[in-house]
C-alpha cells in the first residue's frame, strides 16, 4: 500500500524536536505512510538526527540542535515524504509468530469469549486470520502495536492492570493487538503465549519486529480451549 496522498503537517516538538503528523491516520494507510517516511529517512542518514519515534500516523524527530535547526530536519522530511510518494512500497517482511492460546498460558480467553459472545475456539480463529503489520514499537522494548485486529475481538482493557505480564503474552486491547515482548505491568486481554524472542538486548538488532513488518500468528497448540 503506498503512502496516504497528503502532506504532513510539522510542528515543533521541543527545541531539539520536529513532529510530523498525518491529518487521515487511518489504518493501515496513515501507518503504511509514516514506515515510508522512517525508511527514507533512515536511509537518508540526515546529519544531527538521533532518534526517529513513530506512533499511529505521528513521527517525533529527535535531532542534536547543535548540528541541525528545525528547518534543516523539516526540508530532509519533505524531501523523504515526496521520495516515498513516489516510489512502490517494498513488500512487508512477514514474521510468524507461534503461540499456545488459553491455559496458563492466556488466562483471559474465556473472558474475551463472554464479553465477545464468542466461543474460545472462536475468538482464536478471529484472532489468527488476520495478516497484521507493525505500526510502531512502543511501551515496552520490543512491543508491537499491531493493526488489523479483527472487529469482533473489540474489548474493554482490564480494569486493573496485571502488576506483572509474562515475556511473551499474547494480548488484545481497545481494538489493538500486541505481544509483551519483555516481562512488565500491563493492562491488554492475555489470549496467549509465544515462545519467540521477540527482544534482546544482545543481539545486534534487539527487537525481532520493525515497523512496516507484518505479522501472522500460528496456532501452537494450546490448552483450555
Amino acid at each position: 500500500m503506498s503512502p496516504v496522498p497528503q502532506t504532513p503537517r510539522l510542528s515543533i516538538a521541543a527545541d531539539h524536536a520536529l513532529r510530523v503528523a498525518l491529518a487521515d491516520r487511518s489504518d493501515p494507510a496513515g501507518c503504511d505512510a509514516i514506515a515510508a517516511l522512517v525508511r527514507r529517512l533512515e536511509a537518508a542518514s540526515v546529519p544531527g538526527i538521533r532518534n526517529l519515534h513513530a506512533g499511529f500516523g505521528t513521527l517525533v524527530i529527535d535531532f542534536d540542535p547543535l548540528v541541525a535547526s528545525h528547518d534543516q530536519v523539516a526540508a530532509a522530511v519533505e524531501a523523504a515524504w515526496a521520495a516515498a510518494a513516489r516510489e512502490a512500497p517494498p513488500a512487508p517482511r512477514v514474521v510468524e509468530i507461534p503461540v499456545r492460546y488459553g491455559g496458563p498460558d492466556g488466562p483471559d480467553l474465556d473472558d474475551v469469549g463472554r464479553l465477545t459472545g464468542l466461543t474460545p475456539a472462536e475468538v482464536v480463529a478471529r484472532h489468527l486470520a488476520p495478516l497484521y503489520r507493525v505500526a510502531f514499537l512502543g511501551f515496552m522494548p520490543g512491543f508491537p502495536y499491531l493493526t488489523g485486529l479483527d472487529p469482533a475481538l473489540t474489548v474493554p482493557r482490564l480494569p486493573h492492570p496485571r502488576v506483572l505480564v509474562p515475556k511473551g503474552s499474547v494480548a488484545i486491547g481497545a481494538g489493538q493487538a500486541g505481544v509483551y515482548a519483555c516481562e512488565s505491568p500491563g493492562g491488554w486481554r492475555l489470549l496467549g503465549r509465544t515462545t519467540l524472542d521477540l527482544f534482546n538486548a544482545g543481539r545486534e538488532e534487539p527487537s525481532r519486529l520493525r515497523i512496516g513488518d507484518a505479522v501472522r500468528f500460528v496456532d501452537a497448540g494450546g490448552v483450555g480451549r
